[in-house]
C-alpha cells in the first residue's frame, strides 16, 4: 500500500493552530534572533580590532614559516649520543604523563563518589567537594608546574605533580558525572533484598561507571603526553625542556627531529589508547553468561 507523504490540509491547519510560533513567529522573536546575531558579529570585529589581528602579518608570517620549516630540513639530531639523550627525554615524557594520570585518577576515584549525588554522604560534602573541584579545575596544568617548580625544584617529579593536580578537578567532575548518570534500576534490585548502602555502590553503581572511567582516564593519559611536553618547556622534565633549549640556540634541524618524535609518540600512544577503549566498552556491553 502507498502511503503519501503530504499531510491532508486540515493536519497542516491543525499543526499551524497548535505550533504558531513556529509558522509564523513573531516579530519579537525575530527582532531577539537579530540582535543575539548582531551582537555576536560586533563582538567578532571588536575582538579582532583590539587584538591587533592583521590579514598582512599572517600573509607575511605565513613567508616566515615557510623559511623557518626549510631550515628544519633535512632533520638531524647531531649526533647519536644526542638522539640518545631525546630518546630517554621522550621516554620521561611519557611517564610524566602515566604517573601524573594514574594518581589523578587514583585521588579523583573517591571524590567522584563524594561529589556525585546519588551516592554522597550529605549535601553539605556534596557541595564542598564540588567546590573544591571547581578550584583545582580553574588552575591551568601550566600554573600548577610553575607553582610545583617553586616547591619541589625542577625536573620531572614536579611534572608528574602538575599533571596529578590538574586532572584531579576534571576527572573528579567527569566521574561524579558519569556516576550520576548510572541507572538506578540495579541500586533498587540490591535496596529491594536488603543491601547496604556499600553494597548498593559497589554491585549496583560501580559496574556501571568503571568502563567510563576507564576510557576518560586512558583519554587523558592520550592528551596528557602533549600536556607534559609543554610544562617541560618551563622546566618540569621530559622533552619539552630539550625542546625549548633547541629553540632558544637556533638548533632548527635538532627541533625538527624533537617536533617528530613528538608526533610519533602521540599517535603510537593515540592508536593504543583507542584500541584500549573500545576493548573497555566492548566488554561492559558484553551480556553476562
Amino acid at each position: 500500500m502507498n502511503h503519501s507523504s503530504k499531510l491532508a490540509p486540515c493536519d497542516v491547519q491543525a499543526l499551524k493552530s497548535r505550533h504558531a510560533e513556529v509558522f509564523a513567529p513573531s516579530w519579537a522573536n525575530r527582532a531577539a534572533t537579530f540582535g543575539i546575531v548582531a551582537f555576536l558579529a560586533g563582538l567578532f570585529v571588536f575582538g579582532f580590532w583590539r587584538l591587533e589581528f592583521s590579514f598582512t602579518k599572517v600573509l607575511s608570517g605565513i613567508g616566515q614559516l615557510g623559511v623557518l620549516v626549510w631550515m628544519m630540513l633535512p632533520p638531524d639530531p647531531g649526533s647519536w649520543a644526542r638522539f640518545l639523550i631525546f630518546l630517554n627525554a621522550l621516554a620521561e615524557t611519557v611517564a610524566i604523563a602515566f604517573l601524573g594520570t594514574l594518581l589523578a585518577a587514583l585521588i579523583a576515584f573517591p571524590i567522584g563518589f563524594v561529589a556525585a549525588r546519588n551516592t554522597t554522604v550529605n549535601r553539605l560534602v556534596r557541595f564542598a567537594s564540588r567546590r573544591l573541584l571547581d578550584g583545582i579545575r580553574g588552575v591551568d596544568t601550566l600554573i600548577w608546574a610553575l607553582l610545583w617548580i617553586n616547591v619541589v625544584g625542577l625536573g620531572p617529579f614536579a611534572g608528574v605533580l602538575a599533571i596529578m593536580t590538574g586532572d584531579i578537578g576534571t576527572l573528579g567532575k567527569l566521574f561524579s558525572e558519569a556516576i550520576e548518570a548510572a541507572d538506578r534500576k540495579p541500586v533498587e534490585a540490591i535496596v529491594s533484598t536488603g543491601g547496604t548502602r556499600l553494597q548498593q555502590i559497589r554491585f549496583g553503581v560501580l559496574p556501571q561507571v568503571l568502563p567510563v572511567i576507564a576510557g576518560q582516564v586512558l583519554y587523558f593519559f592520550e592528551s596528557n603526553t602533549r600536556s607534559s611536553t609543554i610544562i617541560g618547556i618551563v622546566g618540569a622534565g621530559g622533552i619539552g625542556l630539550h625542546l625549548a633549549e633547541q629553540i632558544r640556540t637556533l638548533e632548527w634541524q635538532a627541533v625538527s627531529v624533537l617536533v617528530i618524535m613528538i608526533l610519533i609518540m602521540v599517535a603510537v600512544i593515540d592508536a593504543v589508547s583507542i584500541r584500549l577503549r573500545t576493548a573497555f566498552i566492548g566488554h561492559s556491553q558484553r551480556p553476562a553468561k
